[in-house]
């Protein structure tokens, strides 16, 4: 309720949406109901659905508005990975600068995927180190490079987990389970990170002194 209460707030279109949604659905199931000449064992599904239906709008535009809130901010797109769903196995931050970029690294069944957020001069050179030290180790295992951001060639982070998704699967859990264990050997080179987004509004020289 008070995640709803926020969010209204913040978003006008919210409650007129999820009346709609939710009054129309009733509408089309009780039709469909009228139609097979069983309104009222129509009508309490026609409820459930459209409150279901009202919830998953919600739920959506609250991601949403995370992300919009997220975005751009050190730490983000770490968070984003850590609330991927399935079989990804996230380290964060196995690099980093003082400036908070960060390159994280997921093991998956399209094979090592390193996400790097932070300045694009920066990354590009902290993701060019990590591919050759993992390449090493790797064999044959694809390697991916992604840099959130949104700028031409970079990944949106809200489109994060769905460009990570859509990757082909080239390896088997189990070679995920060994992959695991010769990177893990070779460590990290990290800056400590923020868990999550920082905060709009936080000194980012503390923070940088602190990571010093």
């Amino acid at each position: 309720w008070q995640a709803f209460q926020m969010q209204r707030k913040e978003d006008s279109k919210l409650l007129p949406i999820m009346i709609g949604v939710f009054v129309g659905s009733i509408v089309v199931v009780t039709l469909i109901g009228w139609l097979l000449g069983l309104v009222w064992f129509f009508v309490p599904f026609g409820i459930l659905i459209g409150a279901l239906a009202a919830f998953s709008i919600f739920g959506r535009r609250v991601q949403k508005s995370i992300y919009v809130k997220a975005d751009g901010q050190p730490g983000a797109a770490g968070w984003a990975l850590d609330n991927m769903r399935g079989q990804w196995r996230i380290t964060q931050g196995i690099a980093g600068t003082t400036h908070l970029d960060a390159v994280h690294r997921v093991i998956g069944r399209p094979g090592i995927i390193f996400v790097a957020e932070g300045a694009p001069h920066r990354v590009k050179t902290l993701l060019a180190q990590e591919k050759k030290r993992t390449a090493r180790v790797a064999g044959s295992t694809p390697i991916y490079d992604v840099i959130v951001g949104n700028e031409e060639g970079q990944v949106p982070l809200k489109g994060l987990q769905r460009h990570l998704m859509k990757l082909p699967r080239n390896i088997s859990a189990a070679e995920m389970d060994s992959l695991e264990g010769k990177l893990n050997a070779l460590g990290s080179r990290s800056a400590a990170m923020p868990k999550g987004p920082m905060p709009q509004g936080a000194k980012m020289r503390s923070i940088q002194r602190t990571v010093r």
